[in-house]
């Protein structure tokens, strides 16, 4: 009874369209008072989720992305990556797709990275003469990547939730070489596109703009470059390298470019403060939930009916990629992951996946699922920009899904261009 209870309010209030987290902290409200358990035991679960030290990193990349997003970071890597690709058939779309992969390593947010691209690209692209349906298509798959190339908010919340097995900088140098991949084949098929549909190259940049796009971009792409090879070099734990990646986007934002002014702390402190409360209150109530499912042991009769049905490692993959994907479809990424990791993980390792191998896989997936309705949260926003209806951007997303789909796939039965990298430096 309690184990339906759980499932059946859970989805019940999901069908009524309330939040996710709100959802399970009623649902193991309702649960604990049918297990007669105290409720005060439910909030020191809940209080314990929230109450890490490496979850200080998520407060310092939203501030740090923020900052950038008022410093008018995004138009200086455009303009970066135009110089360098923006010559070839269908320029401003590969363009896209590479600032993208850029501002994905700055923000670790595939909706600020939409709303970034998308309200500079997608009118120009219009206005050069590119289809509606496809430049918001190339602005919402490509802003999948921030959740993929470190650093990755979402990667932080699957480490804490993985257990102090995973570690957060293996994960973030495990997400670099599929994250490239991504942005590789979406590259590829914006060229293709472009070629079948005669869209225009853009005027080849000189030698005097590329120097002068590289002067005021390249001081931004030093923000991952920082993170990465701090956390790499051990000079700095992940959650140091968050605070200094606020550090260094104040003095680049304020001082250096000046593009922003004193006057938009506030707000910036603001979004960061309202971003973050959705972000703890979500984990926490999760935190309480996941308890609920383990007390139940809904995760093992999960585990067990799916190992019962094939113990082929193909075929499990398989399912869970499928089981990931369609999630995606009508929940947001942080959610799944807290859902879904402590039922999920436990059957991959046990088919020989690595934890590190999961986590990664999992963000692509969730990628997909970003960009698919009814849900798909890049998908509205890139939509809303081009003020666009959702319906007639689906037709001209299938070919981005079936690159996104082959990338998946790569990605979950080729562990070594995941672990690669994270092995070089353990």
């Amino acid at each position: 009874m309690a184990v339906a209870t759980l499932i059946g309010v859970f989805i019940i209030l999901l069908i009524l369209g309330v939040p996710v987290a709100l959802a399970m902290g009623v649902t193991s409200i309702v649960v604990c008072f049918i297990l007669d358990i105290s409720l005060s035991i439910l909030v020191q679960r809940m209080v314990g989720g929230i109450n890490s030290f490496p979850l200080l990193a998520i407060p310092f990349f939203i501030l740090a992305g923020e900052i950038m997003n008022t410093g008018g970071i995004t138009d200086r890597l455009i303009k970066l990556a135009d110089t360098i690709v923006g010559r070839f058939r269908g320029g401003l779309g590969i363009v896209n797709v590479s600032s993208s992969m850029l501002f994905g390593g700055i923000s670790g947010s595939a909706l600020a990275d939409a709303s970034a691209n998308g309200s500079v690209l997608i009118p120009m692209m219009k206005k050069k003469g590119y289809d509606t349906d496809y430049s918001v298509a190339v602005t919402v798959t490509s802003s999948t990547q921030g959740i993929v190339i470190p650093p990755s908010h979402n990667m932080i919340i699957y480490a804490l939730v993985a257990g102090g097995g995973v570690s957060i900088s293996s994960l973030f140098l495990g997400g670099i070489i599929p994250g490239i991949l991504l942005g590789l084949g979406l590259m590829m098929l914006t060229y293709i596109i472009a070629i079948k549909r005669n869209y225009p190259a853009e005027k080849p940049a000189t030698i005097k703009d590329f120097f002068i796009a590289s002067w005021k971009g390249i001081p931004a792409l030093m923000t991952p470059i920082i993170i990465i090879g701090g956390i790499m070099t051990g000079i700095f734990t992940v959650t140091e390298s968050a605070a200094i990646a606020v550090i260094y986007a104040f003095i680049l934002s304020f001082v250096f470019n000046r593009d922003a002014h004193i006057s938009e702390i506030v707000p910036i402190l603001q979004r960061t403060f309202k971003t973050l409360a959705m972000v703890l209150f979500l984990i926490a109530a999760s935190s309480g939930f996941a308890w609920l499912l383990a007390l139940l042991r809904v995760p093992a009769m999960i585990s067990n009916s799916l190992l019962s049905l094939t113990e082929n490692p193909i075929v499990i993959t398989l399912i869970i990629i499928f089981i990931l994907i369609l999630l995606g479809t009508i929940l947001d990424v942080a959610p799944i992951i807290l859902i879904t990791t402590p039922i999920l993980l436990p059957i991959a390792t046990s088919i020989g996946m690595d934890p590190i191998h999961y986590g990664i896989l999992m963000m692509v997936c969730m990628a997909i699922g970003l960009v698919t309705p009814p849900v798909g949260g890049a998908l509205f926003v890139g939509s809303s920009v081009a003020n666009v209806p959702i319906e007639s951007v689906v037709k001209a997303l299938l070919p981005f899904y079936i690159v996104m789909i082959i990338t998946v796939l790569i990605i979950a039965f080729v562990p070594q261009l995941t672990l690669f990298i994270p092995n070089l430096f353990n």
